[in-house]
């Protein structure tokens, strides 16, 4: 696995290989790597010549300096999972590289996306996960770029970007992965303590619980159940939300044709964790 650090040698390294007519596929990632990442990369080594993966904890997506702060870092062993995995490259870009000193960061127009969920009790984060990516994808001019479903707003407004940007890329979004209790994998879950790791797994039965009430209670009394479910086992939420899959637009009453999702944010002391599921009749 070569382990580059400048943009210029990887978009170099870029270009001669699709002037070979090979295929690029793409994995960025935060690093603190997890087997849900690993299957990001398999996916890409099965469908691309070449897979390069990203390790870049940015800055401009962290509307709190002390989550910034904490970050999981586990370089290392992130290193070694790739190479044991079949990684051809690592892009480990410092932050100047990135963000050129006196660079004017961009405004992305993502529309209604950035003021619900995530975009609400996260002002700015969705600017940043743009400003990053369009910067990668500008140094890494991917043939199919790979994200997980356990972002799943982040997914839609990357796909918006990619619109806005016209890029030539393919977004290939991937599944979520699970532990055996059902925790979804996240880099974040390496600060949990083994109480609150226990904790953790409401989240998914949470879910399951809207699943199953879904088609025999009212929309406001399900959300609602479910922030009691959540309080109750010790967690501060920030939102329990059932919206249209399709738009992320929260929906009122469901007729079981609808392709739904539950969206759930809460915070347990000091880590907020996020998870959905797709629901369909």
């Amino acid at each position: 696995m070569k382990l580059l650090k400048s943009a210029a040698e990887l978009t170099l390294l870029v270009n001669k290989e699709k002037g070979n007519g090979l295929s690029v596929g793409f994995v960025p990632t935060m690093g603190a790597l997890h087997e849900g990442h690993i299957s990001l990369i398999e996916n890409s080594r099965r469908e691309n010549s070449l897979t390069i993966c990203s390790i870049f904890i940015n800055p401009t997506q962290f509307n709190n300096p002390d989550d910034f702060k904490k970050y999981p870092k586990t370089i290392e062993k992130d290193i070694d999972m790739l190479e044991k995995w079949g990684c051809d490259v690592l892009f480990l870009p410092e932050v100047d590289e990135i963000y050129h000193p006196g660079i004017e960061l961009k405004h992305y127009n993502l529309g209604y996306l950035e003021t619900l969920l995530e975009g609400e009790y996260r002002p700015g984060h969705f600017q940043g996960v743009c400003q990053v990516v369009d910067r990668l994808l500008e140094i890494v001019i991917p043939d199919k770029l790979y994200i997980g479903q356990k972002d799943y707003q982040q997914c839609m407004v990357i796909t918006k970007l990619v619109e806005l940007k016209k890029y030539d890329c393919k977004i290939i979004i991937c599944p979520t992965l699970r532990e055996p209790d059902g925790l979804a994998m996240s880099s974040r879950n390496l600060r949990l303590n083994p109480e609150q790791r226990k904790l953790a797994v409401h989240i998914y039965e949470t879910m399951l619980m809207v699943k199953i009430e879904l088609s025999k209670s009212e929309i406001g009394h399900i959300k609602q159940k479910a922030v009691n479910k959540l309080s109750n086992a010790g967690f501060r939420v920030d939102y329990v939300e059932i919206s249209a899959a399709s738009s992320l637009k929260p929906i009122i009453t469901w007729d079981g044709h609808e392709k739904v999702v539950v969206l759930v944010a809460a915070y347990l002391d000091d880590i907020r964790l996020i998870d959905n599921m797709v629901l369909e009749k």
